[in-house]
């Protein structure tokens, strides 16, 4: 009942177009049960007549009712038909952008052991199943319990010979479904397209969920990913209006089998060699008697289908965020950068800690570079500033201001982040860095990308600023991508700026490159560096060397290599890698 009251919540606004379905549908139950007991009274006043003169138009008055209540019943199934899956596809809609929204405000750690793939069945194949309950459901519990009621008291018995003029349309039928699916086939490969185009846009926003958060395009991926959602819709309601008037086309052309058993059985009747009263009505009300109950089981395994992946929908929608804004939480103005750790431990699993106790200071303007082994904590450090994740005790402060006292969006948008796993997203290299200030102009986006040392190469890309990266960025080299990540940054032009081994993992020209860019991007501001190569950060105002996640080095780089430590044997073990290597 909980998944139900959860679906109820997202149809409200759509109530009228299930009650018009649900009306076209009695509308279509009232004309499949007074067909044929037209035909019966048709052929009972036939039979009646025999001996007083054969009323020739009365039987064509009575025919041509019949066409009328086909035609009717043709009408009232496509309004069932389309009103229904107008509104299943629309609430559909409204359910995949909530679930859209809600996995987007998700914390980082919920992603951890979460496949892109998982997450975008989720939210594309199980929520299309709802459609069939949405669309079906409600309407056609209400009308087979009629039709079941209804035809159960109608007579059907005798002789089934007559059914064999329905064979008649048979041809015009065939035809139909072959020109129908030559039309459909191209209509419904859009559908795909557009499907695919929802989870490329989902595979790249899940898998790049970090950079949205750090550079709070969380809005603008709102919009875009709304928006691809919309054309899917589109796509397929235009699918849908085609389907959904084929259906009722056919459904006429067959009564129109039953006018035919009716105009010779009519004729046979008159000529005394058939009673054909009871025998009509057998034939046709045999149909419309198995139909409820055929689905009626079709329904409950729809049901079924679309509960159980309820079930899974709604695992995503009853996790909470583990990083919200408090309720006092404050916006900030550009930050003088001021940072400071107060006793900070951290982990990311019980019973291991990652950081512990650790505290330091960075004045505004200044350089801190984390250096230590692998896995000691240094990016977690980097994580942690954003609030990407919350520590088990401690505090973080900006301009001594706790940052569980800013608003996410304020506080991400003092801090630029530079990392060794570059992100870049599948559209053009200006759309890249523009993501670090969408309204920047074109000068700004270029002079972004000078100081980047990123222009000269991107003005040899096909199409320059325009040329499409791939996806996972594949046509750009590492150096490249790094560059243009940093061009992003450098337009975001914030406060802070995060280096998480920006310089690692490139050949030794492409690190020099980088690096000029680097110095550019840290001038007046406060920069948190985690070094890889030692050499790059002998000019830190401040350098914290970490073990097992503690402080245990600080200081300038001289005074560290004075003392014999952990730093100094790091420093050297690294000199004599790079003689070897020469």
């Amino acid at each position: 009942m909980k998944e139900l009251k959860t679906l109820l919540r997202f149809m409200k606004p759509y109530r009228m177009h299930l009650f018009v379905a649900t009306l076209c549908m009695v509308i279509v139950t009232a004309m499949n049960i007074a067909g044929p007991w037209m035909i019966r009274n048709l052929i009972g006043t036939v039979t009646d007549s025999a001996g007083r003169g054969v009323d020739i138009r009365r039987v064509s008055f009575l025919a041509l009712a019949l066409i009328t209540i086909y035609l009717l019943r043709a009408v009232s199934r496509f309004g069932t038909d389309y009103v229904s899956h107008y509104a299943a596809w629309k609430i559909l809609e409204r359910i995949r952008s909530h679930l859209y929204n809600h996995l987007q405000n998700l914390s980082l750690r919920f992603f951890h052991d979460k496949k892109t793939g998982e997450l975008m069945s989720r939210v594309i194949d199980d929520t299309r199943n709802f459609e069939q309950m949405l669309a079906h459901a409600i309407p056609t519990v209400v009308v087979n319990g009629l039709m079941v009621i209804g035809v159960s008291a109608i007579l059907f018995s005798m002789n089934w010979r007559l059914a064999l003029y329905t064979l008649i349309p048979i041809p015009l039928l065939f035809w139909m479904v072959l020109k129908f699916s030559k039309i459909s086939r191209p209509m419904f490969r859009e559908v795909q397209k557009e499907n695919a185009e929802i989870n490329a846009i989902l595979q790249d926003n899940f898998s790049g969920i970090r950079e949205i958060k750090a550079f709070t395009q969380e809005e603008y991926e709102s919009r875009r990913t709304f928006a691809r959602i919309a054309a899917y819709t589109k796509a397929m309601l235009r699918a849908l209006r085609f389907t959904n008037a084929f259906h009722p086309s056919i459904e006429f052309i067959s009564g129109l089998g039953t006018v035919i058993v009716i105009f010779f059985g009519g004729r046979l009747a008159l000529a005394n060699q058939l009673a054909l009263e009871d025998l009509v009505a057998f034939l046709l009300y045999l149909g419309t008697f198995y139909q409820p109950i055929t689905s009626f089981g079709m329904l409950n395994e729809g049901i079924q289908h679309a509960l159980a992946s309820a079930e899974r929908v709604m695992e995503i929608l009853n996790e909470e965020p583990e990083i919200k804004n408090a309720p006092d939480a404050i916006d900030l103005d550009r930050v003088n950068g001021k940072l400071e750790f107060r006793n900070v431990s951290f982990r990311y699993v019980d019973n291991v800690p990652v950081l512990k106790n650790v505290s330091f200071k960075v004045q505004p303007g200044q350089m801190l570079a984390l250096v230590g082994p692998t896995g000691v904590g240094k990016t977690t450090i980097a994580n942690l500033i954003p609030r990407f994740y919350e520590p088990d005790s401690g505090e973080i402060l900006v301009d001594d201001i706790d940052i569980r006292k800013i608003k996410l969006h304020s506080l991400r948008k003092q801090i630029s982040l530079v990392s060794q796993d570059v992100f870049l997203f599948n559209g053009t290299v200006k759309e890249n860095i523009l993501y670090g200030r969408p309204d920047a102009t074109e000068e700004e986006i270029i002079a972004a990308a000078k100081a980047a040392n990123a222009h000269d190469f991107i003005m040899e890309l096909p199409e320059g600023y325009n040329t499409r990266v791939g996806e996972r960025s594949v046509k750009l080299s590492g150096g490249q991508k790094q560059r243009i990540s940093i061009a992003r940054a450098v337009l975001k032009d914030a406060p802070i700026l995060i280096l998480d081994e920006a310089t690692s993992s490139v050949d030794t020209q492409t690190e020099k490159l980088i690096q000029e860019a680097l110095d550019k991007l840290t001038v007046n501001r406060t920069t948190i560096v985690i070094a890889h190569r030692l050499s790059t950060i002998q000019q830190a105002d401040q350098i914290i060397v970490l073990e097992e996640g503690e402080i245990v080095e600080m200081g300038k780089h001289d005074e560290l290599l004075e003392t014999g430590g952990l730093y100094s044997q790091l420093y050297r073990a690294q000199d004599t890698e790079q003689l070897m290597a020469v």
